[in-house]
């Protein structure tokens, strides 16, 4: 693929370029460019990223960093089949289980919400730091809601994170979901509060809260 002259691999970060200190120079060099340049493209052009982003994973498929980032920006693409064969490949090559979040919502994205929430009960869940628990109960409360089991996905979604004061951005995630959960089953009230919540703690934008938030203050619902 052709690549702007002025991506170099330098901008890669010194972790992800270690990994690809097994391939000749000239390969290291160029799956290091593809990478930057998926890196550039995944907010704005997510179908261009997964492009580049594929064509580094054939030129590197045995590690497990790009076979990561193909995965996610194929999932980021809207790739599910693509992305789930990526995934895994990564997690076996890792051991890591940093996955798993995504790979449930891949399985939600092809239909399935059987297998993303077959996925949550893999013990590797409990071994997950904060964020990636939380991400995962996200993902698990909504596959609840694609089975129709919306009071169960606002129950899931119950937890003493909610009122954390940490400044990352699965606060506001988990927030946003809470809300959307509540909306979803009529407590209107209630879903404005956790909306304001969410919209206080996204300070990088990444919800539809503030959006969500100025809605409900320009309607008026009439709970049963």
């Amino acid at each position: 693929m052709q690549l702007p002259d002025d991506v170099t691999a330098a901008e890669l970060d010194k972790d992800t370029r270690a990994h690809l200190l097994s391939l000749s120079r000239d390969r290291a060099e160029l799956v290091a460019r593809l990478l930057v340049m998926a890196g550039r493209l995944i907010d704005e052009d997510p179908e261009g990223a997964y492009q580049y982003a594929a064509a580094a994973q054939q030129l590197a498929a045995r590690i497990a960093v790009v076979r990561e980032a193909a995965g996610v920006t194929a999932y980021r693409a809207g790739h599910y089949a693509e992305a789930i064969a990526a995934l895994r490949a990564a997690r076996r090559m890792s051991g890591s289980d940093d996955l798993i979040a995504i790979l449930a919502d891949c399985e939600r994205g092809l239909g399935r919400p059987e297998r993303a929430l077959a996925l949550m009960a893999d013990p590797a869940v409990a071994r997950l730091d904060r964020a990636g628990r939380i991400e995962t109960l996200i993902v698990a409360a909504g596959a609840r809601r694609d089975l129709g089991q919306d009071d169960a996905a606002v129950l899931a979604l119950q937890v003493p994170e909610l009122r954390s004061n940490a400044r990352a951005g699965w606060v506001a995630r988990l927030r946003f979901a809470y809300a959307d959960a509540l909306a979803a089953v009529g407590r209107h009230d209630e879903a404005r509060v956790w909306f304001e919540r969410a919209a206080q703690a996204d300070v990088d934008g990444e919800t539809d809260a503030q959006e969500r938030l100025d809605f409900y203050d320009g309607v008026e619902f009439f709970e049963e």
